[in-house]
């Protein structure tokens, strides 16, 4: 049940495909060995309206990773490398870039059709 939600800085969706990024993201995570497979993922971008970062150049994009409880920590430092490492190859240019696992803990409920 993977959701990867990245924020980034605002204009990112001119200068860089986005939508290559989600689908990297996805492919990526969708493929690991504890993942029970495409159905289970999400990928999605928001743009932050407003940001300031101690870098140059003043851009960011940060990952949160949302798993289910129950992958030991080496499992969820591994997931996050693997999407730290897409985002480097998809944003190579941007001046800070993050990634945080967060344990999406009951009750979590979802539809799908």
């Amino acid at each position: 049940m993977p959701h990867i939600v990245i924020e980034h800085s605002a204009g990112l969706e001119h200068s860089h495909d986005l939508q290559a990024l989600c689908d990297a993201l996805f492919e990526a995570v969708a493929a690991h060995p504890s993942v029970s497979g495409p159905q289970a993922v999400r990928a999605r971008c928001f743009a932050a309206t407003a940001a300031r970062v101690g870098v140059t150049p003043q851009t960011f994009a940060h990952a949160a990773l949302y798993l289910l409880p129950g992958r030991d920590e080496a499992t969820q430092t591994e997931m996050a490398r693997q999407v730290l490492d897409v985002l480097e190859s998809h944003l190579p240019d941007i001046g800070s870039l993050s990634v945080r696992v967060q344990d999406l803990n009951p009750p979590y409920l979802k539809r799908t059709l």
